[in-house]
């Protein structure tokens, strides 16, 4: 039986995921706001520049800064600022909370790609799980509608590639310090906005748009968004390490509610009844999927904190 200090750190770890998603979903709501207007390139470098003297400083009060495994931290950084890319640049085409959900099968991907690289036969509940959350994804994205396109599938397509990167976290970065992660992240996340911004120039593109003057409010949203981050990279980082990683994960899906609020408060959004279901279904299938002495702690510090 827990004991009431046990119970307090519980709830504690709790309130920090729930504050976590919290920050991070309003983020990727300002994103879709100041997508109208301001390119992903040139988002990648003013969000992460700000951020990089505090996670130096944060990683530095850990000791000295090393790489272990170098090769594996540039590939697992490139896989998260594609997949990334292809979220943000699915957020104009769709509404948040569709997205969200669609992206919420990362961790079906996880089981799977788990499954494939240990070279064994999945549970049958696993195959139950990938099968309902597969489900649950056809009923978000319809694909049989006249409406359907090809670019809603990027927030699938950044899903897949989050389990490739932390199925790499968890098989080749396993003693790097989150924040050192982090910060190579976020350094990769200007590295690749500087390399976009060649080709930029692009009028209405998304990705390749023109630079935008950065007056008071994009320094406004840029600040914002800075802060939300840390605010989703801290929040993230002390659930896990105080709090059952299962139960965490169990409400870091309150993310996909939180898109539901904020699409419908700023955008107006609200998903038929058939995508809602969906939106639910992909909930309960990652909640199934997880077995309860998942060792998840590592793998979820050290990414979707790093939104």
């Amino acid at each position: 039986m827990a004991s009431p200090a046990q119970k307090q750190q519980a709830q504690r770890a709790i309130l920090a995921i729930v504050a976590s998603v919290a920050a991070l979903s309003l983020g990727d709501a300002v994103i879709k706001a100041a997508s109208l207007s301001l390119p992903l390139w040139q988002m990648y470098i003013l969000r992460s520049a700000p951020v990089l003297p505090a996670l130096w400083w944060l990683a530095r009060r850990q000791g000295l800064i090393a790489l272990h495994a170098p090769f594996w931290i540039m590939i697992r950084s490139v896989l998260l600022v594609v997949m990334w890319l292809s979220y943000y640049a699915s957020l104009p085409l769709m509404p948040l909370s569709l997205a969200a959900a669609a992206y919420y099968t990362g961790p079906l991907f996880i089981v799977a790609l788990s499954v494939v690289t240990a070279r064994r036969w999945p549970t049958g509940r696993a195959i139950f799980a990938i099968f309902c959350g597969f489900l649950g994804v056809l009923m978000i994205i319809r694909p049989d509608t006249s409406g359907f396109e090809i670019a809603t599938l990027l927030p699938v397509i950044a899903a897949f590639l989050y389990a490739c990167a932390m199925v790499l976290t968890s098989a080749k970065c396993q003693v790097e310090s989150p924040f050192v992660l982090a910060l190579a992240l976020n350094m990769t996340f200007i590295v690749a906005g500087a390399a976009l911004g060649v080709f930029s120039g692009r009028e209405g593109s998304v990705v390749l748009g023109p630079w935008q003057p950065v007056d008071l409010t994009l320094f406004a949203t840029v600040a914002a968004l800075a802060a939300l981050i840390l605010i989703g990279s801290v929040g993230a980082a002390y659930a896990y390490q105080n709090g059952a990683p299962t139960t965490v994960a169990a409400f870091d899906y309150s993310y996909l509610v939180f898109s539901l609020l904020w699409g419908a408060l700023f955008f107006n959004e609200l998903p038929g009844t058939i995508a809602l279901i969906g939106i639910f279904v992909v909930i309960g299938a990652g909640i199934f999927a997880m077995p309860s002495g998942m060792g998840g702690r590592r793998r979820r510090s050290g990414a979707k904190n790093e939104h």
